[in-house]
C-alpha cells in the first residue's frame, strides 16, 4: 500500500553521477578517446595464490593472464603490460569473489541514514565477527523498509589483510586501482559507484584535474546540445503561437468592449433588482414603529430598538413583561416572538426588565 506520509530522500550526488553517465553515453567514443587516457577496464581477481587478470572494453572480455602472487609472476605481467598500450590506458579494478568478501542486509533506525558509515562502524562487531580496524567496508542504501521508522542497507566488507595484499600485488605490477568491489553478475561494471567501492580513498588512483575538467566540459556541452535539440522546436512553435495571438488580440478588442458594456448593463440590472427586492422585503420603519406603539400598553416603555435583516430586537421595562409575547404575536407584522434573555425584576419597584426578539414579516407575505 502506498504510504503518502513517507519522506522522499534525494541523494544529490548519486543523481549527478547518474546524470553524468547518461550524458557520457551520448558522447561519441572517438571523441571520448581523444580527451581521456582511460580506455576499457583491467580487472584483477584473486584466486588463492594466483591473480586472474582480464581486460574488458565495452562488451568484449579477454583473459590476459593468470600469474602467481610472487615476485616472478608479478614481474611477468608488468612486462606484458608495458608492451600493450591499451592496458596502460585501462582503468584498474579489483574484483573480489564471495570467498574474500561478504555482504549482509541490515535493518537500521531511519535516523541512521544521515551518517550510515559511522553508525555501522560503531556496531560492526555486533553485525560481523570483525572490528572496524580489521576490515574495509561500505554501506549501500536499499529501498525503504516496510517497517515504520526503519531503513534497509547492504553492508559489504573484506578484511584489510586481503585487500592490502591485493593492492600491494597491483603496485608491484605497476597498477594503480581505482575501485574494489564484490563480484555480482547483475552489477554493470560501468555503473559501479562509491556505494560499492571497498577501496579506501587514500589507496585510490587520483584522476588528473585536467581530465576532470575536459570530461565535465564535454558532458556540459552535450547536455546543452541536448537541451537545444529539445527546446528549439518548442521555441519555434512558441513564436508562431505568439504571432497568431497578436492577430487574435487585434480582432478581440471590439469583442471585449462589447462584453464589458454588456457586463455593466447586467450589473446595473442586478443591482436594481436587488434594491427592489430589499425594499419589498423590508417593512416601512414608520409602519413598524406605529405597530409597536399601538400594541404596547402605556405602562410599558422601550429603552432600545434595533432592526436588522428581518429581525427586530427591543429592550425595556414593563409590570407584566410575559404578556408582551401574546400581544406582539397578535400582529400580522410580527412572528416568532421570543425572549432573547431571561426576564429580571427590580427588587424595589417590581418592574420587569425584558429583551425580546421578533421576526418582521411585511403584510401579505404569509398569505
Amino acid at each position: 500500500m502506498l504510504n503518502l506520509n513517507s519522506t522522499i530522500d534525494l541523494d544529490f550526488k548519486q543523481f549527478l553521477r547518474w546524470w553524468k553517465r547518461e550524458l557520457d553515453f551520448l558522447v561519441p567514443d572517438k571523441l571520448k578517446d581523444l580527451v581521456t587516457d582511460q580506455q576499457g577496464y583491467l580487472i584483477v581477481s584473486l584466486d588463492n595464490n594466483q591473480l586472474k587478470i582480464t581486460y574488458q572494453n565495452k562488451e568484449e572480455s579477454e583473459l590476459l593472464a593468470t600469474v602467481d602472487r610472487d615476485e616472478s609472476g608479478l614481474a611477468q605481467f608488468k612486462t606484458l603490460r608495458e608492451k600493450d598500450e591499451r592496458l596502460i590506458k585501462a582503468k584498474v579494478i579489483l574484483r573480489l569473489s564471495s570467498q574474500y568478501a561478504i555482504q549482509k542486509e541490515l535493518s537500521l533506525p531511519s535516523v541512521a541514514k544521515e551518517n550510515l558509515l559511522q553508525v555501522v562502524s560503531y556496531e560492526l562487531d555486533r553485525y560481523t565477527p570483525f572490528k572496524p580496524e580489521q576490515v574495509y567496508f561500505t554501506v549501500k542504501r536499499l529501498n525503504d523498509s516496510n517497517e515504520l521508522g526503519q531503513i534497509r542497507v547492504m553492508l559489504i566488507l573484506t578484511t584489510r589483510a586481503i585487500l592490502d595484499g591485493l593492492f600491494d600485488d597491483c603496485s608491484a605490477m605497476g597498477l594503480s586501482p581505482q575501485l574494489a568491489y564484490l563480484d555480482d553478475p547483475t552489477l554493470d561494471i560501468n555503473r559501479i559507484d562509491d556505494h560499492f567501492n571497498l577501496l579506501p580513498e587514500p589507496l585510490r588512483q587520483k584522476t588528473p584535474k585536467i581530465t576532470h575538467i575536459i570530461n565535465s566540459t564535454l558532458i556540459m556541452l552535450t547536455g546543452l546540445l541536448l537541451v537545444a535539440v529539445i527546446a528549439t522546436p518548442i521555441w519555434l512553435e512558441s513564436k508562431t503561437i505568439d504571432a497568431l495571438q497578436l492577430k487574435t488580440n487585434a480582432l478581440e478588442k471590439d469583442a471585449k468592449k462589447v462584453k464589458a458594456l454588456q457586463k455593466e448593463i447586467d450589473a446595473s440590472i442586478d443591482e436594481t433588482r436587488q434594491l427592489l427586492a430589499e425594499k419589498s422585503a423590508a417593512p416601512p420603519m414608520i409602519e413598524m414603529l406605529n405597530t409597536l406603539s399601538s400594541l404596547i400598553n402605556d405602562d410599558t416603555w422601550l429603552s432600545y430598538v434595533q432592526y436588522s435583516d428581518g429581525h427586530l430586537q427591543i429592550q425595556g421595562e414593563s409590570p407584566t413583561a410575559s404578556t408582551l409575547i401574546a400581544i406582539l404575536e397578535a400582529s400580522e407584522l410580527f412572528t416568532h416572538v421570543r425572549f432573547a434573555s431571561p426576564v429580571t425584576q427590580d427588587a424595589i419597584n417590581k418592574i420587569e426588565r425584558f429583551q425580546i426578539t421578533v421576526d418582521v414579516t411585511p403584510k401579505g407575505a404569509h398569505q
